[in-house]
């Protein structure tokens, strides 16, 4: 039997363990001069020189980057609905109300026609999600900030690298927060990198990072303890020098798979837009379900459904949105499927992948 390729696969070498022996040797293991580091090569990679706080987890710094801009009670923030739970749930943490919006299906983003018909006077900025490493339609969200008066923000959590127009994400809102986790285009660990606008933002974020303050002892603001370690900014670090080829092989992968596919919606890319493939995401039209158990069962070839249930149909969320309808949203929580392009994958797994989608879609016409 064929091994099984997963949909996804951290890459963890020699050089992150050495930088991790490095740090508990030196017996700095919380927040240091790793993270110091860290930040300064990670402003430079991604956002331009932008400041940049490390924190804990992409959740984090969602939640404490709303904070630092200002987002609280009574303030309401629109968001896609469909995306992982965590930007939903850094509004509400907030104190605010997260209000759900429709996507528009060519790159799984917010329609901008959809946030402007949701804008109220309790509005207080707009936060698209970067889904699956493609920018969103940050030219048209940016035109409707301006003419309403309200802020963006950037959940970039999954789209390290991506671009429009040649400004990379992360650039463009009060604040951009990249994700860490093990699974994304490059990890730390664990943790999450908030990308301020303002000095006065990046500074409102360290202080609630640590506990509301910036010397010892005098604590300025009610905070948290969401700090990173030295052990995970050394891990990132040495991530840091290898994603840009990573992504160079993602973008080869979904490349390939777009030549060669038959019987599926392939992932379009905008003008302008440079796609990270955090997740290569096809749109399989008739029993999505049955495709993935088939691809799993028949192939070996692991997939994601990235996601099931949108953030206001969860248990959680949806007394936010009470009866609300997102079509475009429902429909596409019933069609995507994530196929591997990870850079561990060889020519043979993704010649594999190509037969197996092409077998099941094939079966199922």
């Amino acid at each position: 039997m064929s091994e099984f390729i997963p949909p996804a696969k951290p890459i963890i070498g020699d050089e992150e363990r050495e930088a991790v022996d490095r740090v508990l040797r030196s017996g700095m293991v919380a927040q240091g001069p790793e993270v110091a580091a860290f930040e300064r090569e990670f402003a430079d990679h991604f956002v331009q020189g932008r400041p940049v706080v490390a924190v804990n987890s992409g959740t984090a710094g969602l939640h404490l980057g709303l904070l630092a801009a200002g987002v609280g009670a009574g303030d309401e923030v629109i968001v896609p609905s469909f995306t992982f739970a965590a930007t939903g749930n850094s509004v509400a943490l907030t104190g605010a109300t997260p209000v759900f919006a429709d996507i528009e299906p060519e790159t799984f983003t917010l329609d901008p026609a959809a946030v402007e018909a949701s804008i109220t006077d309790k509005t207080k900025g707009i936060m698209p999600v970067h889904l699956y490493g493609h920018p969103a339609r940050m030219r048209e969200l940016e035109a409707i900030a301006a003419k309403h008066g309200i802020a963006l923000y950037e959940d970039a959590a999954q789209a390290h690298g991506a671009s429009l127009d040649g400004r990379p994400v992360g650039t463009f809102g009060a604040f951009g927060m990249f994700s860490l986790y093990p699974t994304k285009n490059m990890t730390s660990g664990e943790g999450g990198m908030i990308s301020a606008a303002t000095d006065d933002i990046a500074r409102n974020a360290r202080l609630l990072r640590n506990q509301g303050m910036e010397r010892q002892y005098e604590n300025e603001v009610i905070g948290f303890n969401a700090r990173m370690t030295d052990i995970h900014a050394a891990i990132g670090r040495v991530q840091l020098t290898k994603v840009d080829a990573w992504t160079a092989t993602r973008q080869s992968n979904a490349a390939f798979l777009d030549a060669n596919l038959r019987g599926v919606l392939v992932p379009p890319v905008l003008d302008g837009a440079v796609h990270v493939y955090h997740q290569y995401t096809i749109r399989v039209t008739d029993d999505r379900d049955g495709f993935v158990r088939a691809l799993k069962e028949e192939h070996q070839v692991g997939s994601g459904v990235y996601y099931p249930i949108p953030n206001h149909r969860l248990p959680s969320l949806a007394h936010f949105a009470p009866g609300l309808d997102l079509p475009q949203t429902e429909i596409a929580a019933r069609e995507v499927v994530s196929l591997p392009v990870h850079p561990s994958l060889s020519q043979d797994d993704l010649a594999r992948i190509v037969s197996a989608v092409n077998a099941v879609a094939g079966a199922g016409a």
